[in-house]
Formats: structure tokens, C-alpha cells, sequence
């Protein structure tokens, strides 16, 4: 992930020279070199832009020739390889105060990005971090590191142009990266946990079977389906380009839903999930979460500042337009310009207001949807249109009102975000559920997954209407949006119990997200344990729970799982040929359930 994120290789790709390129991407890409990337450090982490660390354009001596180069000064901190790392990605601000980069009147150049070998004079990252997840990390130093102009990435005539590349180049993992770490992560979650509420038990009751259990399981099972639809639709979406605002949105969502479904998780597993140890299934998730969160741009940041501050100036059809027309050197030109465009941004606001208005009425109802839309999909793709129709005139009350001042008001930019956010989500799901057969299962985890997105969606509406500074203003749009009080309610009962039998059971969506993981059955496997089990007691059908209830009615006596497996064949309860399977399984189930122990320190 990081030699492909906000590594080097896509840096060299996009922007890289013809040598830098040879020198560089082979190892890279056959694992001799292995990079890391210097960007946060002490004074600077969500805020990259201020980094402090520069490189100030000199002559100097490289292999025994003078030639303009840069004097590095750096410090940088929870760097990801940096411990085993061959090279060294560096950002930095040049400063050029003797013109030698070829401009005598520009002195500042701005952040810049260059290559440099691990091992060049100078360069200290000795040092670890320990960030309690498997993979190196630690920080980076030096004091006046003499470098070639020539490392600069791109050459030197991409001096001061670090920034862009960086946020262009920052797709990758948002959209690819992390949100398919979250996506393995959440189907495995549904596959292990699943299988463990089936194996274990408490009150003679398989433990997926309660229903304060099942109501994790079910947000488990939502959530590993809901984490493979945005997965395949953000991948799609970037074959075209990276955009911003949808990598911003893969990168929130995938790595919370994976925060919720690694912490529900851990609330089903209990006490076996705690314990560190090879047996453990969970141990590396939970371990990774935070890591997921704060790497590629914080969550909190993310979804306060980039998701919908981003969003509306790159969705919207008028405004950036009107900002570079507001730009133009001509004045009056500019203003006629502006002028144009606001008359019809004025028109635009008012269709908005009016197809809010109607929807709302209609609860959605006969607005268009997608030619291929069945029965299932359509009540849904009406209800995104309502909520859409609703975020745009909740959005040019905010724009109109606020200004740039929304920007400022991250909580009530950050729930606008959320509704843009769930809306896209939601698209997701229906466009994933019609790529399949129609099965109960497929509709049912459809189902809650879109209801929870559409729920959220809509209450983050209300949140903003009952906070934004004139109250009476968005509370109006909200009941011409909502007159009838609400356009999607919570997952009810029946559909949280359903999900929580399914999570147990061999269904079809469990064998289809089980297609993009790597599913083990050693048994000495920490997964491969738990799902060898597993199929062991699904082969064992109806024998398993008919041995269970004559052992616990007494109709069967013994000291051991095979004295009664014997007396449960004597007696007709279980076929003969049916004791050694239980005995294997019984054993196996046990191990199962073992937590792992130590040797005393």
C-alpha cells in the first residue's frame, strides 16, 4: 500500500524524468527498493501545507563535481518503512535566495518533492516508532543534506509544484489502498464471526441466536456488503482519473465502517478476541484501525473540511465558474460574465426549491429512475432523489447565507458531507445488487445497508437544519422536504434478526464476498480454524443439534462426548456412522474456543 500510495512509484510515473524512472521503478516494483515518503512531522500532520522543513538551492560538491543543488534541513515523523527503507521520498520548501534555479526574482518556490537514496551522508532514520501494528514506522532527520537539483522528482523544473503532485498522486490510497484494507477487513469479520456465533454457544443457545448479539451481526453483515459495493464503484469511478472528493468520501466511510464492524466484532467474540496470540482472528484488525484513520488525511479532517467544502465547489454547476470569472483581469468582461452565470444560479436554486417541494409531497414517488431498475431498486433510487433534491436546497441556503464562512462551520459542513457521503453510498449498493442474481439474501443485506445510509442521510438533515443560523430558513426547506415527518426509518426488528440468522448461515452473499478473500482451512490457522470448524458443523446438518437436545433432556448418559455419542446410537437418536464425526467435531469446536496462553515472563 505505501510504495503505491503516497510512495514514490506513482510520483515517478506521472511526473518523474526518463532517468529518475529508470533508476528508480524497477526495484521498486520487483521489491529491492523499498520506499517511504517524509511528509508529517512534529509541527505538521493534517496540516501538511505548513511544513517547516527546507531546502535551500546551492552549489556544492556531488561525486567530486560542483553543481546546484539544495541544502536540506528536515524532521519528520511517523514514517511508514522508514526503519527498512532503501529510499526516501522528502517533501520540503525551496528556497532560492541567489536566483540559481534560473528566475532572479523568485526566491520562494514553495513544496517540492525529491528522491534521495536511504543511505546518502546525512540522512539519520535509524530510530523506530512502535505503532503496536505490523509494519515499520519511525522518523526521519537531517542537517544540511547536500542533494543534486537533479533529485528533485520531475527534475528541478518541478521545483515548488510538491504540493499538487501530492494531491494528486493521494488517490490511490484513499480510494484504493485503505478502502480495500477496510472492505477485507469487514467480510472477514462477516466470515469469522458469523461462523463463531454458530459455533459457540451459552445457555444451551448458539450466541448468534440472542438477539442483542444479532443486532452486532447484523451491522457486521451490512456493513461487509455495504464495504464491497463502494469498493468495486470507487475502483471503477478511478479507472477515469482520481477524483478528489469521491476518494475523500471511500476514504471516511471504508475505514469507520471497518471501525464499527472491528469493535461490534470484538462485542461478539468477547473475551477470545482481547487476548494477543496466534489464535486470535481479530487481533490484527483492531490493531489496524486507527492507523487506517488517521493515515491519508485524518477522518475528522476529511469529513470536516474536504468531503463537502471540496464537494460543492466541484458538483456544483455555477459556482466555480463564478469564481474564475470573478478572477479575470478584465473587470468589466468578469462582470458580465458573473452577472450570466448568477442569473441562472438564481434559476437553479429556485428549480431546486420547487423539485424539493414536489418530491416531498410525493415521498419521491414517479420521479425518474434508472431504466434497469426493478422493483426492489426503484422505491430506493426515488428516495436518493428526495434526499438529493433536499441536500441541494439545504446547500444553496448554506452557500447563500454563509459564504465562506461554511467552510469555518465545520460541523455543519461536516453534515452536509454526510448526506452527499450516504447518498453516494447508497448508489453503491443499488448499483452492487443489480449486478446479481436476486436472492432473499442479497435483498436483505441490500436492504438494511441502504436503509442505514438513507437513515443517516436524512437525520444528518435534520441535525443541520436545527443548527444552522436561521433556523427558520432551513427548518422550512426541511419540511418541504419531509412534510410527513420522515422519509426512511431505522432498520426494524425483523430485519436485524434476519441478518443475524444469515451472518450464521453458508448464504449466498457469504459466498460471494468470500470470493475476494483469501479464506484458509488450516486448522492451525487462526482463521483457518474457526472456518474449518465451521463447515465441520454445517456437514454435520440436524446430527449436532439432535445430540445436543438428548444430552441436555438426559435421554442420553455419559462421561465423555463419545459415551454419549455411543449411547445416542444405541438409542436411535444418531446414526452410528455419526459418532465419530461428533467426537471430531465436539474436539474441534473446543479448540475453537481456546484462548491462547503463555509462558511466564
Amino acid at each position: 500500500m505505501v510504495p503505491n500510495s503516497l510512495g514514490p512509484g506513482e510520483l515517478l510515473v506521472k511526473y518523474g524524468t526518463e532517468e529518475q524512472r529508470q533508476r528508480w521503478l524497477p526495484g521498486l516494483a520487483n521489491g529491492t527498493e523499498i520506499p517511504c515518503f517524509g511528509l508529517t512531522g512534529p509541527e505538521a500532520g493534517s496540516d501538511a501545507g505548513s511544513i517547516p522543513d527546507t531546502g535551500i538551492v546551492c552549489k556544492g560538491m556531488h561525486e567530486g563535481q560542483e553543481v546546484i543543488g539544495l541544502k536540506l534541513t528536515f524532521s519528520k515523523r511517523w514514517i511508514t518503512l522508514a526503519p527498512v527503507a532503501t529510499v526516501v521520498g522528502l517533501a520540503f520548501k525551496v528556497h532560492d535566495p541567489e536566483g540559481l534555479l534560473g528566475d532572479p526574482n523568485k526566491k520562494e518556490y514553495g513544496i517540492t518533492c525529491a528522491l534521495i537514496p536511504a543511505k546518502h551522508p546525512g540522512v539519520d532514520i535509524g530510530l523506530r516508532h512502535n505503532p503496536g501494528s505490523p509494519f515499520m514506522n519511525g522518523p526521519i532527520y537531517g542537517t544540511d543534506v547536500f542533494i543534486p537539483v537533479d533529485w528533485i522528482i520531475g527534475g528541478a523544473a518541478m521545483a515548488g509544484k510538491g504540493w499538487r503532485m501530492l494531491i494528486e498522486c493521494l488517490g490511490a490510497g484513499r480510494g484504493v489502498s485503505l478502502p480495500a484494507l477496510s472492505t477485507a477487513s469487514g467480510e472477514m469479520n462477516y466470515r469469522m464471526v458469523g461462523a463463531y456465533a454458530r459455533i459457540r454457544r451459552q445457555f444451551n443457545t448458539e450466541i448468534g441466536k440472542f438477539e442483542g448479539v444479532q443486532e452486532a451481526t447484523a451491522e457486521i453483515a451490512a456493513s461487509g456488503y455495504a464495504l464491497e459495493a463502494m469498493r468495486q464503484f470507487v475502483t471503477k469511478g478511478l479507472e477515469t482519473g482520481a477524483p478528489s472528493v469521491m476518494t475523500a468520501m471511500a476514504k471516511y466511510h471504508a475505514t469507520e465502517l471497518m471501525r464499527k464492524s472491528v469493535e461490534h466484532s470484538m462485542d461478539v467474540v468477547g473475551g477470545r478476541a482481547i487476548q494477543k496470540g496466534p489464535r486470535n482472528f481479530l487481533v490484527a484488525s483492531y490493531h489496524s484501525v486507527p492507523v487506517a484513520i488517521t493515515v491519508e488525511g485524518a477522518n475528522i479532517l476529511t469529513r470536516s473540511l474536504m468531503i463537502f467544502g471540496q464537494g460543492a465547489m466541484r458538483c456544483h454547476p455555477f459556482l466555480f465558474e463564478e469564481m474564475l470569472a470573478m478572477q479575470l483581469e478584465d473587470g468589466n468582461e468578469g462582470l458580465k460574465k458573473f452577472d450570466a452565470l448568477f442569473i441562472r444560479h438564481l434559476g437553479h436554486i429556485c428549480s431546486n426549491l420547487l423539485r424539493t417541494k414536489i418530491l416531498g409531497f410525493l415521498g419521491g414517488s414517479f420521479s425518474g429512475v434508472p431504466a434497469n431498475a426493478d422493483n426492489f431498486s426503484k422505491q430506493w433510487y426515488q428516495r436518493i432523489n428526495l434526499l438529493s433534491a433536499a441536500l441541494a436546497s439545504m446547500s444553496d441556503i448554506a452557500l447563500g447565507v454563509l459564504g465562506g464562512n461554511l467552510k469555518r462551520r465545520e460541523l455543519l459542513s461536516a453534515r452536509l458531507g454526510d448526506v452527499h457521503s450516504q447518498l453516494f453510498i447508497a448508489s453503491s449498493i443499488l448499483k452492487f445488487h443489480s449486478a446479481h442474481a436476486r436472492t432473499r439474501a442479497e435483498d436483505a443485506h441490500a436492504e438494511y445497508a441502504l436503509t442505514r445510509s438513507l437513515f443517516i442521510a436524512q437525520e444528518a438533515l435534520r441535525d443541520f437544519a436545527d443548527n444552522f443560523p436561521l433556523k427558520w430558513l432551513a427548518k422550512m426547506i426541511r419540511f418541504v422536504a419531509m412534510p410527513f415527518g420522515t422519509i426512511v426509518h431505522k432498520p426494524d426488528d425483523n430485519l436485524i434478526r434476519e441478518l443475524g440468522d444469515l451472518i450464521m448461515e453458508e448464504n449466498p452473499v457469504r459466498q460471494m464476498l468470500g470470493q475476494y478473500l483469501y479464506v484458509s482451512h488450516d486448522p492451525e490457522d487462526a482463521f483457518g480454524r474457526v472456518e474449518s470448524t465451521y463447515q465441520m458443523l454445517l456437514a454435520l446438518g440436524p446430527v449436532w443439534h439432535a445430540f445436543l437436545k438428548a444430552k441436555n433432556s438426559g435421554k442420553i448418559s455419559g462421561a465423555t462426548t463419545e459415551e454419549l455419542a455411543k449411547d445416542a446410537a444405541e438409542k436411535n437418536i444418531i446414526q452410528p456412522h455419526d459418532v465419530a464425526r461428533l467426537v471430531e467435531y465436539d474436539a474441534r469446536r473446543f479448540d475453537c474456543l481456546i484462548t491462547d496462553a503463555f509462558d511466564k515472563l
